[in-house]
């Protein structure tokens, strides 16, 4: 291609429609992707989840069986050993609280890729920015963290990337305490 060509198309861009069906079909294949991923990684926890159910009902039982005997080496160390497991599985369960978290901002991820999706591919709506600010309106209804409305928010107003980031950093800081264990 001459360089006068190319100079050609890059001031004056075909905006016709085979980009725009370029553009929702690479949008299609991330959604794909990203609910394929979302699918293994639910199978996987799944599994982890039936495992930790069953771990914390022998933990019980063997609780329940240390608290039955006699005072003596053996019950201190078993129940010192519990308390060590105990802990590790409260971590466990906070893990899976975050794990939920990701899956939560992935499916809204997959949801926002497929609005923007139907968007572009409608001649109709693409160029109208009622339609835009009707996606970007829906987009936040879906959204349940305050931190994801926000970082939403500033992007919408300008922010870049990073400082869209920082803010949902800084409002996670603040939130840290907040996570309840189930």
């Amino acid at each position: 291609m001459s360089s006068k060509a190319n100079t050609q198309s890059n001031a004056q861009p075909d905006l016709d429609w085979s980009q725009v069906k370029e553009t929702v079909l690479l949008l299609n294949l991330a959604v794909a992707q990203l609910k394929n991923s979302m699918s293994e990684g639910d199978e996987s926890v799944g599994s982890l989840a039936q495992s930790l159910t069953f771990v914390m009902g022998k933990m019980r039982v063997i609780e329940s069986a240390a608290q039955d005997l006699d005072d003596c080496p053996i019950k201190q160390t078993i129940l010192g050993n519990w308390t060590e497991v105990n802990a590790k599985v409260q971590s466990i369960i906070v893990a899976f609280q975050f794990y939920d978290k990701l899956t939560q901002r992935l499916g809204h991820l997959s949801y926002s890729l497929a609005g923007l999706g139907e968007l572009v591919g409608d001649r109709d709506r693409l160029y109208s920015p009622y339609e835009w600010h009707g996606l970007q309106d829906l987009i936040k209804s879906k959204y349940t963290l305050d931190s994801d409305k926000k970082m939403l928010d500033a992007i919408v107003n300008g922010s870049t990337v990073e400082e869209a980031l920082e803010l949902a950093k800084d409002d996670a800081n603040d939130k840290k305490d907040e996570i309840e264990l189930f």
